[in-house]
Formats: structure tokens, sequence, C-alpha cells
């Protein structure tokens, strides 16, 4: 049987407005086996992960796992762990990364305020970008099989503290995938050669694409249409509004920071059925698509 990943490629299924929706990143260093439910079925204490789940729950904040590439060996012994706290929303988007003797410090944290843009506090601001790539295995073995090479080979050619594997980021069958932060862009199908090109280039890559994950699907697939249109770059450029839902389809507000603005009207296709995810019954695939840029 063919890989989610093989038979969506095979499709020509587009990626953008896939990208999993969080205005807040908390990425949390745990070496060491991620299971399914990495939260809870990792060397992570079991309860602590599921009080931070719970604290997360309704606050825009998305707690991934993140991971050195290559051998993560968790001999689970005391040591530092690398905290990472980003902010996607254009104009207001951060980066801030703390060093924790004990994961159980996050309970700390004011996950309300997080979600809404405050750093809370948090840890010192980074000024350099992060690479997230998927490579937990344990829920799709897609995203291990290339997730995983493509991890090491960045780490290997650009800074080690700019690329982490990291657990679900949503999109089995995008794979490779990777999260850019602070701005929270999403892409599918990643090789070297793209991750290269995000982790260098200052502006928007809008190759691949999933979208940015501050937005809903409809205003996702809306951001990278008037980016195309207009060839803006510039990630704080452009600000879109929560979509309308009408008649015809979905409305979403696009405004330029030089103060253009662009209504951009958005429809929902089903695609052929197939799986998600490797292990999943074949499912309706909903695509947006923009059918009007006024």
């Amino acid at each position: 049987m063919s890989s989610c990943s093989a038979l969506s490629g095979a499709a020509g299924e587009p990626p953008a407005g896939t990208a999993a929706v969080a205005a807040t990143w908390l990425c949390l260093e745990q070496p060491g086996p991620w299971g399914p439910d990495a939260l809870t079925q990792s060397h992570l204490d079991r309860g602590l992960g599921a009080e931070l789940a719970a604290r997360a729950t309704g606050t825009g904040v998305r707690i991934v796992l993140i991971r050195r590439p290559g051998r993560h060996p968790d001999r689970r012994l005391p040591a530092l762990r690398r905290v990472y706290l980003a902010h996607t929303a254009p104009g207001r988007s951060f980066l801030r990364a703390a060093l924790l003797a004990d994961p159980k410090l996050l309970l700390d944290l004011d996950f309300t305020a997080a979600g809404a843009g405050s750093p809370a506090g948090f840890g010192g601001a980074v000024d350099q970008r992060l690479l997230l790539v998927c490579t937990n295995g344990r829920r799709d073995v897609c995203c291990a099989v290339a997730g995983r090479p493509l991890a090491q080979e960045l780490a290997d050619t650009h800074d080690h503290d700019l690329v982490w594997e990291a657990t679900h980021l949503g999109g089995h069958r995008f794979a490779p995938t990777a999260l850019l932060l602070p701005t929270g862009y999403a892409y599918a199908r990643v090789d070297t050669a793209l991750g290269a090109t995000i982790l260098t280039e200052t502006g928007v890559v809008r190759e691949r694409c999933r979208g940015r994950s501050t937005y809903p699907p409809p205003a996702q697939v809306a951001d990278l249409a008037v980016r195309q249109l207009t060839n803006t770059l510039d990630p704080d450029a452009l600000h879109v509004r929560a979509p309308v839902r009408e008649e015809d389809g979905w409305h979403i507000a696009v405004a330029h920071t030089d103060g253009r603005a662009w209504r951009v009207t958005v429809t929902e296709h089903h695609r052929q059925a197939r799986p998600v995810s490797c292990d999943a019954a074949p499912a309706p695939v909903t695509e947006h698509v923009v059918t009007r840029i006024d």
C-alpha cells in the first residue's frame, strides 16, 4: 500500500490552507522516543504533559516537543532543556528562549497571555529563526522516514541551533513538513534545497507553503494569494482579518501596511477521499480555493 504522502503527492494536492492553526508555539526539548501523543507518551512526566496540554487548550498556544537531529538517547540524567516560545502574528511576532532545569517550571507560564501575544515574562529574546521538521514516526511513519534525514542534513549545513526535530506539526500527507518560527509559515514536501532557502531568505518563501499558522485555513489561502498577486515578501506587510462566511464562500479582508487592501473570496472543494495518515481510513479532503480577489 502506498504511503499517505505518496498518495497526496501523486494526486497533486495543493498544500495552501493546510497549516496547523496556532497563534503561539511552545517548543520543549525532550530527547528520547515520542509516542503518538507525545506530551503523554515520551520520557516527559506523563502527568506534567497532560497538565501542560490542559492549560494550553483554548489559549491559542500549541505545544510541541523538540530534539536535536541525529541520535537522541535520553539517559534520564539531569540536564538543562532548551525551550522556545514564539508568537506568529504579523507586526507582533517574537521568538524567546530559556534554559530550564525542570520542565515543571513551564507551569508558571501564563498561557492565555502567551496565546494573545505577550512574552509573559518568558526567557530572553532570540534574534534568529527556527525551523522545526516533523519526525514523529510513531504518529505517522512518513514523518520519520522523510523528516529525519532532512533535519539531519539541514542541521549539518546550518547552525545546529536553527534546526530541530519536532513532534506532530499537522499534515502527515505532506511529509516532510516544516514550520518556520517566529512567523509561523508551514511548508510541505520540503527537500534540502527548499529547507535551505527557508532558513536563509528574509522574506516569505511561497514555494510549497501551507500557510501562516496565525490564521484559519481560508485566511491562510487569502494571505498567500495576495502575496503571489503583489509579490509581497515582507512577513509583516500583510494583515489578514478573520474570514466571514457568505453564500458564495468565505470572504477575507487583507490589508497592506502601505494602505492597499483586497477582499478575497475563498470556496471549499471536497477532493477524492484518501488517507490523511498512513494508518487512517480514506476520508474526503477539503481544499480551499481562491475564486476572486477584489
